[in-house]
């Protein structure tokens, strides 16, 4: 067996905005917002909330709450996200409640009902369903990160428009689209957001969008008259500003954590490159030969989607998934090829050198290698010699300290805590 190649830390380091006070930022775009003219006291307003992990989530709603509030209006949150946390409304209320956002939290109702009303017929003669304690409040308004989609490419990916259609729309609504495919999300999507706009007490939404450091770097009031002609632009910049990996092929990618607390697909394929989806022509870009996934976060709830976008897997990551919430979120998106289960083994550094082993590079000393803590957070990640050599001139990238080797615990398995003292894995231990 040859010797794992030695690794070395690196930062990214990028030149982007940055909101300094997000609870202010957001109660002051509300505050000079077309509907905070349109709001009246007395009126019951609908906060759509879904279930990604958005960084300062809480500050924002509890800055809208505030704002609906000071002008008389009766806030309360209502979940929008789809058929996410096992499609039941215990399963979405401790999803919010794990960002923040409970009635505890926020001294307002957080309705998490699954219930639907039928408000319309799309152009393709499809129902158009929306969640019906939104839909029997006097407004309705949504926060949304607007970001590149995990799934297609389109007009609109992830943001408000999607939010409208397939949070709102509840598990009804995110079956009905994912039935069709990848031309049900970028095809008939826009169309049913015709409808909703046409039929509901939709207001006007907050998009947000994160920089490369994954923190709250642009926030925007879109009012429902502006939303088909604004979000696009919204989603370009958010595409300029997403983290990637610094480097075009890699031989080795070891991803920590697998999750949908980082993204909709467990490992976001516009980071890694595999898109992995049914009938769709790969990209690969950046190219990476193998990769490992070591584990699943305990924020997925046992749903292991996008487990099958990695190569190779540990016991440990299978034996946490939960077949109900897994089953029920790929049954329903209808992308099945990502959560095929891979090879598994016993420990991290068997699945690591077996990585290793099937990487289609003879000489261990040549292996382009990466560890990165999961496909959220990029700015520092591990990097043997040769990817080093292949990077280095890269003005975006530093090198911090000196090669080391790879470390394992007595049980084989990464110390990640360790590698990645600054990342979610390592915050979640302190608590």
């Amino acid at each position: 067996m040859c010797q794992i190649p030695q690794i070395v830390q690196i930062t990214q380091s990028h030149s982007q905005p940055e909101v300094v006070d997000p609870y202010q930022a957001v109660l002051d775009a509300w505050n000079a917002s077309d509907f905070a003219q349109r709001l009246k006291p007395g009126k019951t307003v609908g906060i759509g909330v879904g279930s990604r992990g958005i960084a300062n989530i809480e500050k924002m709603v509890k800055a809208t709450i505030d704002f609906v509030q000071k002008r008389g209006g009766i806030p309360f949150v209502v979940a929008s996200m789809g058929s996410h946390g096992g499609a039941n409304a215990e399963g979405q209320r401790e999803l919010l409640a794990e960002y923040g956002i409970s009635e505890s939290a926020l001294g307002v109702p957080v309705k998490t009902d699954m219930a639907v009303e039928v408000i319309g017929t799309n152009s393709w003669g499809e129902p158009v369903y929306w969640d019906k304690n939104a839909f029997l409040a006097d407004h309705v308004v949504t926060l949304s990160r607007v970001k590149p989609h995990t799934d297609f490419r389109g007009k609109y990916e992830s943001g408000i428009v999607k939010m409208l259609v397939i949070g709102l729309g509840k598990r009804e609504g995110a079956s009905q689209h994912h039935l069709w495919g990848i031309a049900g999300l970028r095809d008939m999507m826009p169309k049913t957001v015709e409808v909703i706009l046409e039929n509901s007490p939709f207001e006007a939404g907050l998009a947000i969008v994160e920089n490369a450091r994954e923190n709250t770097a642009f926030v925007e009031i879109v009012d429902k008259t502006r939303l088909l002609q604004r979000e696009p632009e919204i989603l370009d910049l958010a595409r300029a500003w997403m983290a990637r990996l610094p480097f075009d092929q890699c031989d080795l990618l070891i991803v920590g954590e697998v999750g949908k607390n980082y993204s909709g697909a467990g490992i976001d394929p516009n980071v890694v490159g595999r898109l992995l989806m049914e009938t769709v022509t790969e990209e690969f870009k950046p190219c990476i030969t193998r990769i490992c996934a070591l584990d699943l976060s305990p924020e997925s709830h046992g749903n292991a989607t996008g487990v099958g976008i990695a190569d190779l897997t540990t016991d440990h990551f299978l034996a946490k998934i939960d077949p109900i919430p897994f089953r029920m979120n790929n049954l329903t998106a209808r992308f099945l090829w990502r959560s095929k289960l891979p090879l598994s083994f016993p420990t991290d550094k068997d699945c690591i050198l077996a990585g290793l082993e099937s990487c289609w590079r003879p000489r261990w000393n040549e292996i382009r290698m990466a560890i990165i803590p999961n496909s959220l957070e990029l700015e520092n990640i591990w990097i043997s010699q040769a990817l080093w050599d292949d990077i280095k001139n890269r003005p975006e990238v530093k090198k911090q300290g000196e090669f080391v080797d790879l470390g394992f615990d007595p049980t084989g398995h990464l110390n990640q805590k360790q590698l990645f003292p600054h990342a979610h894995c390592s915050k979640r231990a302190k608590h």
